[in-house]
């Protein structure tokens, strides 16, 4: 094969999808693929789209492809498989020169998948962009080749190219926030009972702080899509990607996008110490119980914290088996960090997975009830054993894994109308006020 002869122009997109669920984190990866890809001397022009906020159509897609692109990234997650078979048949008719690469949190669980959907290449481990930016290379100089890709032949048969591979958090290149489609997400963000992680009416910073978790939780996609061992920017790095951010665009706080956020303890101090120098930042944060106390608490309350998230995931002893040791919380913890959260002013968010193994729906609604007792928000999502999935699974059942329904067939019915009324018809649920009752105590204490 021969090497393209010009630098290329390249399209990173997220398909056109109805979210069931929206963390705008979640859709970080397409930005930073392009962001990655725009450092290579192979590439001319780079176009970043999400089009999976509700703010695209089908024929905006069209349009698109109809401009010509000599590749066309597209990222994939659990939710939003639906429309990948619509979006690759419109590429290979409106851009047939173009070869289709898929990347991201879905392709990184079962390539394989993707695979049969007739990509040219599927990163299939490591860094997205990685894998991304070094089948790009290797076709610049004309190989067919890639480090954690899977690559299709001329006969249709896929190979696995290089070893999967991390990048040192000191290359990462981190998304322009100029391409970023805000004003969707502020809409999806509207209504705080979809539980989505935004905050309503504020206008968030998504930055992507660290990859990686050691906690092990069997139903979370992490580990097998960033590794277990975790990596973290540099305080130095944070402060100036939010100061460049802020120098662009208007927000009105941060939302750290890291596992653990408060894992490395020092790290967490010395990012605090440097947000209380700045001008003033407000920020939202997901941890461990087990990752917090009340010193900690007091201290990213006074460095502008206004939300922390905590996996509490349940309070059933039956059920909590199913969690790593360390993600086995007592009824004291919780109680401990409630009240230090109400103390200093930081809105305790719990996220809780309903219906693990062991669980009962009245087992669940005492953890929602305890936790809404003690002042927290609760979000509740549907237990999704993406470690369940094979090699054969086809995109309707792949669709399902997506924590909103439940997708064991044994699930007797009197339990699922049990948790679909906690996730979706609870009448004890409440909005959050973080957005109006943080704010006015922040201006209050800094004299605004």
């Amino acid at each position: 094969m021969a090497g393209l002869e010009i630098s290329m122009k390249i399209l990173c997109l997220i398909p056109p999808h109805v979210p069931s669920y929206f963390n705008a984190g979640h859709h970080l990866g397409v930005f930073m693929v392009a962001a990655h890809l725009r450092t290579l001397g192979c590439v001319t022009e780079v176009h970043a789209l999400d089009a999976a906020a509700l703010n695209c159509t089908w024929r905006d897609i069209c349009r698109r492809f109809a401009t010509g692109y000599d590749v066309i990234v597209m990222w994939n997650d659990f939710d939003g498989i639906d429309t990948f078979e619509r979006c690759v048949h419109y590429a290979r008719s409106l851009a047939p020169e173009a070869r289709l690469v898929t990347c991201g949190r879905a392709g990184m669980h079962r390539p394989r998948l993707f695979e049969r959907l007739g990509f040219d290449a599927v990163a299939r481990g490591g860094d997205p962009e990685l894998a991304v930016a070094s089948y790009v290379s290797c076709l610049s100089s004309g190989e067919i080749g890639g480090v954690g890709v899977s690559l299709r032949g001329e006969d249709g048969s896929y190979r696995d190219g290089d070893e999967p591979a991390f990048l040192p958090p000191e290359e990462w290149v981190l998304p322009d926030v100029r391409e970023i489609p805000y004003e969707a997400y502020d809409r999806l963000y509207g209504d705080d009972l979809n539980k989505f992680c935004g905050i309503p009416e504020r206008r968030e910073l998504v930055v992507p702080a660290a990859r990686g978790c050691p906690v092990g939780c069997s139903f979370c996609d992490v580990p097998v899509q960033q590794g277990a061992r975790e990596r973290r920017l540099s305080v130095a790095r944070v402060i100036e990607y939010i100061r460049w951010a802020r120098s662009l665009r208007r927000f009105d706080y941060v939302s750290f996008y890291a596992p653990t956020f408060t894992l490395r303890r020092g790290w967490v101090e010395d990012m605090c110490d440097r947000l209380r120098a700045e001008s003033p930042i407000r920020w939202k944060c997901v941890t461990t119980l087990r990752h917090l106390d009340e010193a900690l608490v007091a201290r990213i309350a006074a460095a502008g914290c206004v939300r922390v998230s905590v996996g509490l995931e349940t309070m059933s002893p039956r059920a909590e088996t199913a969690l790593p040791l360390l993600k086995r919380n007592s009824d004291s913890s919780l109680v401990e960090i409630a009240q230090a959260c109400r103390d200093h002013g930081v809105e305790l968010n719990c996220f809780i997975m309903v219906g693990l193994p062991g669980d009962s729906p009245d087992d669940a609604r005492r953890t929602i009830t305890r936790a809404r007792e003690l002042g927290a928000r609760v979000r509740p999502v549907a237990y999704t054993p993406y470690e369940q999935m094979h090699d054969e699974i086809g995109i309707e059942q792949f669709g399902r894994y997506n924590r909103q329904l439940f997708v064991d067939p044994e699930l007797p019915q009197a339990e699922r109308r049990g948790y679909y009324e906690l996730l979706y018809s609870d009448s004890d649920d409440r909005a959050t006020d973080v957005g109006i009752r943080a704010w006015e105590q922040r201006l209050a204490t800094r004299g605004e």
